[in-house]
């Protein structure tokens, strides 16, 4: 007898935010997160902080998690997790858990790949994208360009050389005296501000990225400043946050408009955190008009870490049975 549903339970826990959602067939039933606050008071994530916290979190979010589902854990069919790559120490407590429930349930394991995930969020709610398109994950620790061919077959055709986009918001905010993280932040002050300041954009060949020379250009440029007005961040926030955001998100847009015009996809989507910046989306909505692209942005709540994209990578990997065992491990590194 062909049994009629899948529900799986995913566990997210690659960075300091703890994530459990349950998936019943592709749809969501509940995803709930964790957020650890204890990192703003070092301007960065404390990785030994988070793997604590996630210990004390995991139990009573995976908890949560299958109650605002309506299901009893007699019902799980898998449980899928993030294997990598993120920090070491906070991917060993997800994939413990993992391990042992499915141990104790006896039922099988998924790995998942975390970048994996942040693409196919996009297959959460409609719309959806169709086969190939391209999609521009951006994150705190990321920034690719992915030509997605399947739910499983993808291939990076630019990344980050150096510092990644999130990081060039949270660094270059942590000059302008923002608390960790800074990209929300920046968010919030652009909006009020004008793009005013210009910074050395990188040149860097092909469909690849780099931040490492903004965040010098930004430091250099506010040191010079500073020495003649050491008000001026105060007296410019607004305006610094518009010109540091416009000038990330102008960097990002041509590598993908590049890559649009190199493969003629004009599928296009963006994920990650970074992707959840309001001028980012709706500067991609733009420019979708503009080439005649078609444009996909999952919501919010699926573009920052969280377990339901773990939980719709799984679901796939699931209808291919494509499963891992009890000698699976959490791998800081994982190839793409």
């Amino acid at each position: 007898m062909t049994k009629k549903t899948i529900t799986i339970l995913a566990i997210e826990s690659s960075c300091d935010d703890t994530g459990a959602a349950v998936i019943r067939d592709g749809i969501v039933l509940s995803n709930l997160i964790a957020n650890q606050t204890v990192h703003q008071n070092y301007g960065g994530v404390i990785p030994e902080l988070a793997s604590r916290q996630h210990l004390i979190q995991i139990i009573p979010v995976i908890d949560g998690a299958i109650k605002s589902a309506g299901i009893t854990v007699e019902q799980l069919d898998a449980i899928a997790f993030t294997a990598g790559p993120g920090l070491l120490g906070s991917l060993m407590v997800g994939v413990g858990v993992a391990k042992s429930m499915a141990m104790c349930l006896n039922i099988p394991l998924i790995d998942v790949h975390h970048m994996h995930a942040h693409v196919l969020a996009h297959f959460i709610e409609n719309p959806k994208p169709v086969f190939p398109f391209l999609c521009l994950t951006v994150s705190g620790g990321h920034t690719q360009i992915v030509k997605v061919n399947d739910y499983t077959e993808m291939e990076i055709l630019g990344t980050t050389i150096d510092d990644a986009a999130g990081e060039a918001f949270d660094k270059t905010g942590k000059m302008l005296g923002l608390e960790y993280p800074a990209g929300p932040e920046i968010d919030r002050l652009a909006k009020q501000g004008k793009y005013v300041f210009r910074f050395t954009e990188p040149k860097v060949n092909d469909l690849d990225f780099s931040f490492s020379g903004l965040k010098t250009s930004v430091l250099y440029f506010l040191q010079k400043e500073m020495s003649d007005n050491p008000a001026f961040i105060t007296e410019n926030v607004n305006d610094l946050a518009c010109s540091i955001q416009t000038t990330i998100v102008q960097i990002l847009l041509k590598k993908l408009k590049k890559a649009s015009e190199m493969t003629n996809i004009k599928e296009i989507g963006i994920s990650g955190g970074v992707s959840a910046n309001s001028f980012l989306r709706s500067s991609l909505l733009k420019m979708g008009v503009e080439e005649g692209w078609k444009t996909y942005i999952p919501k919010f709540e699926y573009c920052t870490d969280n377990a339901a994209m773990i939980g719709i990578s799984g679901y796939f990997k699931y209808l291919k049975n494509d499963f891992a065992d009890q000698s699976a491990v959490a791998k800081a590194r994982l190839e793409f």
